[in-house]
């Protein structure tokens, strides 16, 4: 599957679209609300401190870099003691890396984007004792949380690049203030009955945002992931969805499942945090 820029710049802002969506369901707080605010085409989003969905995403595509626009969103989050992160994507101009570096940008690692073309797929074989389920707000939703918080918590170095792990607590706190407006379908997985991972699954301009999967520590390794993936891309196909989108950390086993399950690695992104 071959992605150009128009193609890039087509996932990377949906998912900024996305995380802005949910930093702005955050309601105001002592570090002074959420933050949206456009930039070269892209976005940059504050949803609390050290929340994962602090980012600047989707720049650089068909203009080139604002150094005012980006000069107020290293103020404001200066001003929330938050340092920036950009997810530059390598189908950008590379001159936006070098400003970047000059600007005191330093490379944190990298994300792979991976994609699948709906139209070729076909239903597999199920997960055998693995069941899954969309689920509606209620007793189901906490459940959902939970599992979210506790999979995150205790990362196993398949997932996407993340900062500095957080204390549960804090993790919880930071999760809590952005998910309860969450624009998007949550799935579990069950074995036996049991809740025992948890996913997400969001549509954006015929393009499906696979996010927010996890399992519970001591049930991985059972296919867990495995169920929630085929599930959701049937969804999405079913929705009359164009693509499915999903983002790991280079040379993962999430990125190894996901590729079993037919996705392509269509381009990366460049990582890089400056300390402010």
């Amino acid at each position: 599957m071959f992605a150009d820029s128009s193609l890039g710049a087509r996932i990377d802002r949906a998912e900024g679209r996305l995380c802005a969506a949910l930093a702005s369901s955050v309601p105001p707080q002592d570090h002074g609300g959420s933050l949206v605010l456009p930039i070269s085409g892209g976005v940059g989003i504050f949803a609390g401190p050290r929340s994962p969905m602090n980012k600047l995403i989707g720049l650089g595509f068909d203009t080139a870099l604002d150094p005012v626009a980006l000069t107020e969103i290293e103020d404001r989050w200066r001003e929330r003691g938050e340092p920036v992160r950009i997810e530059l994507s390598t189908l950008t101009d590379p001159s936006i890396g070098g400003e970047l570096s000059d600007r005191g940008y330093r490379l944190r690692g990298f994300e792979n984007v991976l994609a699948i073309g709906l139209d070729r797929l076909s239903d597999g074989p199920g997960v055998p004792g693995v069941t899954t389920e969309l689920i509606d707000s209620g007793t189901d939703e906490k459940v959902w949380f939970d599992i979210a918080v506790d999979s995150f918590a205790n990362m196993d170095g398949t997932g996407s690049v993340a900062d500095e792990q957080m204390p549960r607590e804090e993790l919880a706190k930071a999760l809590g203030d952005v998910l309860g407006g969450a624009p998007y379908g949550r799935y579990l997985a069950r074995i036996d009955g049991h809740p025992v991972g948890e996913a997400a699954l969001h549509f954006d301009d015929r393009l499906a945002l696979l996010a927010g999967s996890g399992t519970l520590p001591t049930f991985r390794g059972r296919g867990v992931q495995k169920a929630l993936v085929q599930r959701r891309l049937r969804d999405a196909r079913d929705a009359g969805c164009e693509f499915a989108v999903v983002v790991t950390a280079p040379g993962t086993r999430s990125q190894e499942n996901v590729m079993r399950r037919g996705f392509e690695l269509v381009y990366s992104r460049a990582i890089l945090i400056k300390s402010i």
